[in-house]
């Protein structure tokens, strides 16, 4: 099973960017513990602060890949482009988002990835990519 994580903007900065929010490790740190935990399953990460450098990958990975996890972070709100790439593609998508954007500012109840994606989970921290991938395992072993 190959699965790709695809992190958007300013996500590179986990660990340092508001901690009370995002907590206090990096992506780099939560994702080796990942690769450690279900070793079995092929893991891969990109992240840019790029919305073409988003489309690219979810489009390289969207015809070849078994699931794709994808927190576009502050393009979710803004990103038609990202929301048709996921609609474009075969692979199934899942949004995550590390906080509850439902319990911040009222642009970020918008989503144009959401109505292109499998499913959502929000507000459990880095947990929340962890949820995701159990939802691709257990769908994939039925």
């Amino acid at each position: 099973m190959k699965i790709i994580i695809i992190n958007g903007p300013n996500l590179n900065l986990l660990g340092k960017r508001e901690p009370g929010i995002y907590g206090n490790f990096t992506f780099e740190e939560f994702f080796k513990e990942l690769q450690h935990k279900y070793f079995n399953i092929e893991l891969q990460y990109f992240q840019s602060n790029i919305e073409g450098d988003l489309i690219d990958k979810i489009q390289e990975t969207g015809f070849t890949f078994d699931g794709i996890i994808l927190n576009a972070a502050a393009y979710t709100h803004t990103s038609v482009g990202i929301g048709d790439a996921i609609k474009a593609i075969q692979t199934p998508v899942i949004e995550v988002h590390i906080s509850n954007v439902y319990q911040r500012e009222s642009f970020r109840h918008q989503s144009f990835i959401s109505p292109n994606a499998k499913g959502i989970i929000v507000g459990f921290g880095l947990q929340s990519y962890e949820l995701a991938l159990l939802s691709f395992i257990k769908n994939n072993s039925l």
